[in-house]
């Protein structure tokens, strides 16, 4: 008799990792609609039936970990590019990852259990969430990958919200729409109607027009080239200067009607050389020609007072550097090593740094002029925050994106990056180009639509009109503090029977 509490304990914390599971199918490039409602209903379910904070916080932790868990298994795919001397790795990386990002939704847990009791529980839940997600995106340099936007949802409905809300508004709005509905059968109405009062919200959310002639694009033509250099022989010396020259060839062949793009634009480090080499590696000529008369936005490295950078050149047709920008936003064991000099003692580096040394960050995030406009550059890993986007004081004309996401593989990593990009487009009423070095490439337009795309794995151009902005959102004047304000409003409203019945037992 005293195990079945114990028994009952562990089946509703495997369930919550079950429940974690399922809905990481709601993710690309699976995209089941239904499986974020279940799971997030199903979680509710089983919160209301914990006894203690201390058992709520395990469960939420348990969610995430299933979530994470299989919803980010692509990060064991950079590990395989040297599997030799890197493979071992791979599933301490997924299951660091995962129980450390499991260790945000451990503490909204626990924190709802704690402050609130029975259906008040939900609504704690819900504002405890939100802070959560919010902390996941910005403590520790953030990683807010696998947000709750990402997860596939009826008639493009969080690119719908996201120009108003942002991602982390969505988070809000889809707990508010289904965690009460874990309640329906104490109180049908009450859990009914957040739901119905979200779905009447996007009656007057736009849809955006249909693709065609309704679509407004500028007079401006560009070239996004996908070399396909698979990531293991990229850096290869008899095969690197084949995807270069490729590239040329791409580059160089002329549009359907035999003109010239205005703008061709190449992937994250798709030079395989540094930027101070150029004319000694007798590149800029070759880059000229290819481009003939055409402006060129390429990816490459550059060395400035011995430190390295991951940058984003923009060449004119004559050959003069108009502007550079250097990666701002790193990624962390990536790109650089948090405390190098611990990790340098077991042999550990950035799998995409230069030896071990890592990248140093650029100091300025401003935007590129082009001739196409002024872009707002983003490299790989940039594309997954909706603050580094909002950062810039000057609004762009267009967002340029260029990464290389074959360290991703093929199943799931460069899909659920799409996605990403596809919501900072409509959270700031931008178009997108997208080049990636083995895809997805895409031309995305402002209302985070996908307009034109070259499939993954792929050698290709794609030849495309610039579609043209829209007016500032209204998330691109707030970010994220109107969802800050309304997890704490949330949360206040949770404590409400709480602190009255503390109020009527000092009156009493």
């Amino acid at each position: 008799m005293r195990g079945q509490p114990l028994v009952r304990s562990l089946g509703l914390l495997g369930l919550g990792f079950l429940a974690g599971a399922v809905m990481s199918l709601g993710l690309a490039p699976v995209q089941a609609v239904w499986a974020a409602p279940l799971a997030l209903i199903v979680i509710a379910v089983l919160l209301l039936r914990t006894e203690r904070p201390l058992q709520a916080g395990a469960l939420g932790w348990l969610f995430g970990c299933g979530y994470f868990g299989f919803g980010l298994s692509w990060i064991m795919e950079p590990f395989q590019v040297d599997a030799a001397a890197d493979g071992w790795m791979a599933p301490f990386a997924l299951a660091g990852l995962a129980a450390g990002l499991a260790l945000f939704w451990a503490l909204a847990f626990w924190g709802a259990a704690w402050l609130a009791r029975g259906g008040w529980r939900l609504v704690a839940l819900m504002g405890c969430w939100i802070l959560a997600e919010l902390a996941r995106a910005y403590v520790l340099t953030g990683f807010p990958w696998a947000g709750f936007a990402q997860l596939a949802m009826p008639e493009g409905a969080a690119l719908r919200a996201v120009p108003w809300i942002g991602a982390q508004g969505f988070t809000g709005l889809l707990l508010f729409a289904v965690l009460p509905l874990a309640m329906m059968w104490r109180r049908p109405f009450q859990a009914l109607a957040p739901m119905v009062a979200v779905l009447a919200s996007f009656a007057w959310m736009p849809r955006g027009p249909e693709f065609g002639g309704d679509l407004p694009l500028t007079d401006h033509s560009v070239r996004l080239v996908q070399p396909n250099a698979p990531q293991a022989e990229k850096w290869l010396p008899e095969k690197r200067w084949l995807f270069v020259r490729r590239m040329l060839e791409l580059t160089a062949a002329p549009t359907a009607d035999g003109g010239r793009p205005d703008l061709v634009i190449w992937p994250e480090t798709a030079i395989p050389t540094l930027q101070n080499y150029i004319d000694s590696d007798n590149l800029r000529p070759q880059l000229l020609a290819a481009a003939d008369g055409a402006e060129l936005l390429y990816g490459i490295q550059r060395r400035e007072d011995g430190q390295y950078m991951n940058s984003a050149v923009v060449m004119a047709a004559d050959g003069a550097v108009l502007d550079i920008y250097d990666k701002v936003h790193l990624v962390p064991f990536g790109e650089y090593m948090p405390l190098p000099s611990l990790w340098r003692r077991f042999g550990v580096f950035g799998l995409a740094a230069r030896a071990d040394s890592g990248y140093a960050p650029g100091t300025d995030r401003g935007l590129l002029d082009t001739t196409a406009g002024r872009a707002l550059p983003l490299i790989c890993y940039e594309g997954v925050f909706a603050q580094d986007v909002g950062a810039v004081a000057k609004r762009a004309d267009y967002l340029v994106l260029i990464t290389n996401d074959a360290w991703f593989g093929s199943y799931s990593g460069p899909y659920q990056h799409l996605v990403q990009a596809q919501l900072r487009a409509a959270e700031q009423g931008l178009p997108m180009l997208r080049v990636a070095n083995t895809g997805i490439t895409a031309v995305i337009d402002p209302y985070g639509r996908i307009s034109e795309s070259l499939a993954l794995n792929t050698a290709g151009s794609l030849d495309a009109r610039l579609p043209a902005a829209l007016p500032p959102t209204l998330y691109s004047r707030t970010g994220d503090w109107p969802a800050l304000f309304a997890a704490l409003l949330l949360i206040t409203v949770a404590l409400g029977p709480r602190l009255r019945a503390k109020t009527r037992g000092t009156l009493a």
